[in-house]
């Protein structure tokens, strides 16, 4: 098989790569440098020089291939509901290049858009797009659906391991900036969590087997309390753990506040009977402790 990645230089992207090859698999990657073509030569992968947005691009990649795994996405915050709808059109342009054939589409959304009282599920739908622009993928992945598209969406968690950067990173640096490790209230907020390895291993299984479950959470870890990333994070850099109040949580995490505060407590158990998926890497915590300063 022969599978289109896109983001295939970035930090889920580059280990499904590996997955894949490892699993005998051909893999194009798409990439943007010249740095990060010959990082992907170097795995034996092959390289699809280009721009995520270009339609071209996108048609030539999907069409030349037999599955395609779709991880890129422009996490500038500043401009984050322009990303997400650019994530749409992305998704579309697929969409609309595999339309009559059986080939896999998986993309990729995030736990972390869905709220719920309980475990958040695979059965779980977000809320529209006009309140939670992340949503906008998974639109875009259901009119896939609905068009015949053999689509599938994969809900990334907090995802970790070495050379991160993403949300840990990012709240490690604004402890080290504030000079303490800060969690909101009593700190009970749960990330649901993933090792970069483990949910690579999914989306290697969802092209593998293409069951009819159209959705799935790789959730190693259903939800780690944040008191306890930020006690985490205070022994590996040396300084106080402190609960903060609203205002002070708004001091210290600014534009992140609503990421540090988040409760995403998530289920993977169908994900986990569906496609004997089964975690294997080290848990948040640890891979904190080991991998992160």
């Amino acid at each position: 098989m022969r599978v289109f990645v896109t983001g295939a230089s970035g930090f889920v992207g580059s280990a499904i790569v590996n997955e894949l090859l490892n699993a005998g698999m051909e893999v194009l990657g798409l990439v943007r440098s010249e740095s990060s073509a010959q990082k992907l030569k170097e795995t034996d992968a092959n390289v699809l020089m280009g721009d995520i947005n270009d339609p071209y691009i996108i048609q030539k990649g999907a069409t030349s291939c037999d599955a395609v795994i779709h991880t890129a996405f422009n996490h500038d915050f500043s401009r984050y509901h322009d990303s997400c709808e650019e994530d749409r059109k992305i998704i579309e342009i697929f969409s609309d290049a595999l339309a009559g054939t059986q080939k896999p589409l998986v993309i990729t959304s995030a736990v972390g858009i869905l709220r719920s009282e309980k475990a958040i599920t695979e059965d779980d739908k977000p809320a529209s797009s006009a309140s939670v622009p992340r949503a906008a993928s998974e639109e875009a992945a259901l009119a896939a659906i609905a068009k015949g598209v053999n689509t599938y969406i994969v809900r990334l968690p907090i995802v970790h391991g070495k050379n991160d950067h993403g949300f840990i990173p990012i709240v490690i640096e604004m402890d080290k900036e504030k000079g303490q490790c800060g969690y909101i209230g009593e700190g009970l907020n749960r990330w649901p969590a993933v090792h970069r390895e483990d949910a690579a291993s999914l989306y290697r299984l969802i092209v593998e087997k293409q069951p009819e479950q159209k959705v799935f959470h790789p959730v190693a870890e259903e939800g780690v309390p944040f008191k306890e990333i930020a006690k985490t994070i205070s022994k590996g850099i040396s300084l106080p753990v402190r609960s903060l109040n609203h205002d002070e949580a708004e001091a210290h995490f600014t534009w992140f506040t609503h990421f540090a505060g988040m409760d995403g407590y998530a289920s993977s158990e169908k994900t986990r009977n569906i496609l004997d998926w089964k975690p294997q890497q080290i848990g948040l915590l640890e891979d904190i402790s080991e991998n992160y300063f």
